[in-house]
C-alpha cells in the first residue's frame, strides 16, 4: 500500500512538471511571434514612411496643400462661431419735399401712416400764402425698423422734388458713454463711502463738494445717454409739402408778356399809386387840417385888429386949403 501511494505521488508530479513545460513553450512561442509582429510592423512603417525615389516630396508637399486648407476652414468655423457684433446704434435722418393736390390731406395722411408705424409727429406748422395756398412742415419720429418703410410710402404721397436720407454710426459713442456712466458711478459710491468714514467737518465739507462735481458729471453723461437713446431708436423724417401752384413754383412761364399782360401790369401799378396817395393824403390829413385852421384864425385876427385901428388925422395945409 505504501508503495503504491509514492508511486502515485511521483506520477501526479511528473504530470505537473510537463504541463508547466509545455506552458512555458507555448508562451515562448507566443513572445517570438508578438516580437515578429512588431518588428514587421515597423518595417512596414518605416517602408512606407521611407520616400519614394523620384517623389521625395509628394508626402511633404500633400500635406504642405492639406495644411493651408485645414487653416482656411479652421479659419472660417472660426468666422461663423463668432458672435456677429450686437448692439449697432445708427441715427437716421432723411428731409423730403412733396408736390400735392392738396396740403391738409397730406398732413392727415403723413401723420395716420408714422402713427400706424409706432411713431409720432414731433413739430407741425402750417403756413397760409397769399391767403389761398397752404405749405405745412412736418417733422416726424419713426422707430428704426419702419424707418425705410415709411420714407417710401411718403415719397409716394405726391410728386417727389427732393429726397435726401443719411445714417451716422454711433456704436462707439454709445459704448463710452456707458463706459464712462459705469465708472462715474463707482467713483460716486467711493465718496460716499468716505463721507460715511469721515470724522472732521472739513472733511465733510471737502467731500460733499466733490460727491456734488461727481454726481454732476454723472447726470449730464446719463443726459447724453438718453439724448443717444432717443435718437438711436427713433429716427427723423423731415417732410415739406407744397401744392403744384404755390408762389414760388418753378413751373413753365411764358418767355414773352403780351398786350393783356402789359394791361394788366399797368392797371395794378396805376391802382398801386392811387393806393399809395391816398396812404400819404390820410397820413397828413391831420397836418394839413390843423394848418388850414391856423390860416383862418391868423386871418380873423388881423380883420379885427384893422377895425380896431382909427382913422389917419388930414394935414392942415389941406384943411385950409379946403376952407378956402
Amino acid at each position: 500500500m505504501g508503495s503504491e501511494k509514492k508511486s502515485g505521488r511521483s506520477f501526479v508530479r511528473a504530470r505537473a512538471v510537463l504541463v508547466a513545460g509545455t506552458l512555458g513553450v507555448l508562451l515562448a512561442v507566443a513572445g517570438c511571434g508578438a516580437s515578429g509582429d512588431s518588428s514587421g510592423s515597423n518595417a512596414k512603417a518605416d517602408v512606407k514612411s521611407a520616400p519614394r525615389e523620384g517623389f521625395a516630396d509628394e508626402d511633404g508637399g500633400a500635406a504642405a496643400s492639406a495644411a493651408p486648407e485645414e487653416q482656411a476652414d479652421d479659419k472660417a468655423a472660426a468666422k461663423k462661431a463668432a458672435p456677429k457684433a450686437e448692439g449697432t446704434h445708427v441715427i437716421r435722418t432723411a428731409t423730403l419735399s412733396v408736390e400735392v393736390k392738396s396740403v391738409p390731406r397730406a398732413v392727415a395722411a403723413a401723420r395716420g401712416v408714422v402713427e400706424s408705424a409706432g411713431g409720432l409727429v414731433a413739430t407741425e406748422n402750417t403756413e397760409r400764402l397769399d391767403d389761398t395756398y397752404e405749405t405745412s412742415h412736418l417733422v416726424l419720429r419713426v422707430p428704426q425698423e419702419r424707418f425705410q418703410e415709411v420714407l417710401r410710402e411718403l415719397a409716394g404721397s405726391g410728386k417727389l422734388l427732393s429726397r435726401t436720407s443719411n445714417a451716422k454710426d454711433v456704436t462707439d459713442q454709445v459704448v463710452d458713454v456707458e463706459s464712462r456712466i459705469s465708472t462715474q458711478r463707482a467713483s460716486v459710491a467711493r465718496v460716499r463711502e468716505l463721507m460715511d468714514q469721515a470724522e472732521k467737518i472739513s472733511d465733510v465739507v471737502a467731500l460733499e463738494g466733490e460727491l456734488s462735481s461727481r454726481q454732476s458729471d454723472l447726470e449730464s453723461l446719463l443726459a447724453q445717454q438718453a439724448s443717444l437713446k432717443d435718437r438711436t431708436s427713433l429716427a427723423t423724417i423731415t417732410l415739406d409739402l407744397t401744392p403744384p401752384d404755390a408762389p414760388g413754383d418753378d413751373g413753365p412761364k411764358d418767355e414773352d408778356p403780351g398786350f393783356l399782360d402789359a394791361l394788366g401790369g399797368g392797371w395794378d401799378a396805376f391802382v398801386t399809386m392811387l393806393r399809395w396817395i391816398a396812404v400819404a393824403f390820410g397820413a397828413a390829413f391831420p397836418f394839413l387840417l390843423t394848418a388850414a385852421l391856423a390860416v383862418v384864425v391868423w386871418r380873423v385876427l388881423r380883420k379885427r385888429g384893422a377895425a380896431r385901428r382909427p382913422a389917419p388925422a388930414a394935414p392942415a395945409g389941406e384943411d385950409g386949403a379946403s376952407a378956402s
